[in-house]
């Protein structure tokens, strides 16, 4: 029998010293009910919950696992850092190795800085792009998420319209929205955002259209701009490589996160030699930048990359689960889509405005120890078996008998209706 008591009793005491309890993407408000909040550790593609409660978990940490949790080489080389040091007055040789490492792995770059969070380095490529020719206006797929800062954050709360004076939105893999905004830029250009593929939260993921691709590349080059491709969610889960070498377009900047450190806190903006000049104008920096230990642990993380077949390990076992989950859907007459590649899904019901049904099952599955999502895009991780798999399979087959007996009685999560404005 599943328990939450030690869940709840740190919700309630985390409502007394946290404001709201919880903030940010990591807030279980936006789960279904019963999700846990809080977790006491994870190993492989696993995950144990404060109660004792484990779960083949497909959120990953919401990316950073890419080679299971706790990965015994990426800890090695950790422990092994930490017993010389961590956060120093000066960073260490593998600032100058990663680097090095990163430039040979990703064909446009030239150059690379790190910093912690992917915000950080949409920031710093944001910073870059104006830095390049002086120019102010920047331009952003709408409902893309490119991380918390003032420009960028999806909530409005102590964001001032001056704060995205220069942001001008367009939709995303449509050429002529690109370049209706780049003549509404008037000759103010100085950047243009792209995701790897669309990948907005409560929306069916696309891939990247070549020819959007290509027209984002030609108009940065026509104005005299950078582009760039935030890699932050999908890097290393596309390609080896920048994912829009998929489709044959460099951009000048990339920025990277979540993965590279296999859940230690490192991000990276990686450049071409254009953008060299304009990035050694910027100050950026923080205390914790320069620290060791990540380094070392994004080192050995792209070893791993480099000398494995983890990426088409994690191909296979998400072609299993999307063909698998979707034969069961279909044959349970609740039919579901799993878009987006298939190492990073997203799992929606066919006939689910507001998500009721997406909410119930994964409730479901969570319950049998699965741990799905209804809105976000989903991430494989390298430890991730065939076996795996099944073990899900089994569970989301007995899900879906569940949601058949209970679909009459099903309502609307609290959470959507709220998102919905209802």
């Amino acid at each position: 029998m599943r328990s939450s008591a030690e869940d709840r009793a740190l919700r309630e005491r985390a409502e007394k010293v946290i404001p709201g309890g919880m903030y940010g993407h990591l807030s279980a408000r936006m789960m279904p009910e019963g999700f846990p909040q809080f977790f006491a550790g994870g190993k492989g593609t696993r995950l144990t919950d404060v109660d004792g409660n484990i779960y083949i978990d497909f959120m990953c940490a919401y990316g950073p696992n890419l080679l299971g949790y706790r990965d015994p080489q990426v800890e090695a080389a950790v422990a092994a850092q930490l017993a010389l040091g961590d956060t120093l007055t000066g960073p260490g040789p593998a600032m100058v190795e990663l680097a090095e490492a990163m430039v040979s792995m990703v064909s446009h770059a030239d150059w690379a800085m790190f910093c912690k969070n992917g915000g950080d380095a949409t920031m710093m490529a944001l910073m870059t792009a104006r830095a390049y020719r002086g120019k102010r206006k920047v331009l952003v797929a709408r409902n893309a998420y490119h991380g918390a800062m003032p420009w960028n954050t999806p909530k409005p709360a102590g964001v001032l319209a001056e704060d995205r004076a220069h942001v001008i939105y367009y939709d995303y893999n449509d050429a002529q929205a690109l370049e209706d905004a780049v003549k509404q830029a008037d000759g103010d250009l100085a950047g243009i955002f792209a995701s790897p593929f669309r990948h907005d939260t409560f929306a069916r993921q696309a891939p990247v259209d070549p020819e959007y691709a290509r027209a984002a590349r030609r108009l940065a080059d026509d104005y005299d701009a950078l582009l760039i491709v935030d890699d932050v969610r999908a890097g290393l889960r596309v390609a080896r490589d920048c994912s829009w070498s998929e489709v044959g377009v460099q951009p000048d900047l990339s920025s990277w996160g979540k993965v590279l450190g296999n859940g230690q806190p490192i991000s990276a903006l990686m450049g071409n030699d254009r953008a060299r000049e304009a990035s050694a104008k910027l100050y950026v920096t923080g205390s914790f930048w320069y620290s060791a230990v990540p380094m070392v642990a994004a080192l050995e993380t792209l070893r791993i990359v480099r000398e494995t077949d983890y990426l088409e390990r994690m191909q296979h076992v998400g072609t299993l689960f999307r063909d698998g989950l979707q034969a069961q859907s279909a044959a349970a007459g609740m039919p579901l889509t799993l878009t987006g590649p298939v190492t990073m899904p997203i799992l929606m019901f066919d006939e689910d405005p507001d998500f009721r049904l997406g909410y119930a099952f994964c409730r479901e599955a969570m319950l049998r120890g699965i741990y799905l999502s209804p809105f976000h895009n989903m991430f494989m991780n390298a430890a991730m078996t065939p076996a795996d798999i099944a073990e899900v399979l089994s569970a989301t087959a007995d899900s879906f008998e569940a949601l058949k007996t209970n679909r009459d009685s099903i309502t609307p999560a609290p959470a959507v209706l709220a998102l919905m404005g209802d």
